[in-house]
């Protein structure tokens, strides 16, 4: 028995599965949980609009494989960043992270990892910095006050691709 558990991202394992069959095969190869991926595809930010149903589903699936879902990848921020210039994608940015933390609270899931860009698709300047800021403190609070845990994912830009860059947001933000 390992000390530690082992998780499968579910980008790893066949789109084409539903729950109990992804958890099953997660499962199946020794895996003890399975991280999900609300991505900036239509097809995964639609997760967030699951019915109680769908949600119910997810939850059956681990509780009849045993497999959790304790980590959420919210990557669709991508396309909707806090930081960005327009106003209407922020609002959605606003939105997607509601959605995302009641799909958390419904499901059992207790971390949601954010990527860390403040803007991918627009070019960066302060005000985007400063909404991230702004995107990131509301997020907190609003995660927090559900009881979900938030988490930054270090990325492939130079606004936040290390640890110290992270330590730096991880003290402004200080929850």
């Amino acid at each position: 028995m390992r000390q530690h558990k082992l998780g499968i991202y579910e980008k790893a394992l066949p789109g084409h599965l539903s729950w109990a069959e992804r958890l099953a095969l997660a499962k199946a190869c020794g895996y003890d949980f399975v991280e999900i991926s609300i991505d900036e595809t239509d097809a995964r930010l639609a997760r967030l609009d699951w019915s109680k149903a769908e949600r119910l589903d997810l939850v059956r699936a681990c509780l009849d494989t045993g497999i959790t879902v304790p980590s959420m990848c919210l990557s669709g921020h991508r396309r909707y960043p806090f930081g960005s210039h327009d106003p209407a994608i922020r609002d959605e940015a606003r939105r997607l992270m509601e959605k995302a933390i009641q799909l958390a609270v419904d499901c059992g899931i207790r971390t949601i990892q954010l990527a860390g860009y403040d803007v991918y698709y627009e070019a960066q300047d302060d005000g985007t910095i400063e909404r991230f800021s702004e995107g990131m403190q509301w997020a907190t609070a609003l995660a927090a006050s559900n009881g979900v845990m938030l988490a930054v994912e270090i990325m492939d830009t130079a606004f936040m691709n290390s640890i110290s860059r992270w330590k730096a947001w991880d003290e402004l933000i200080a929850s």
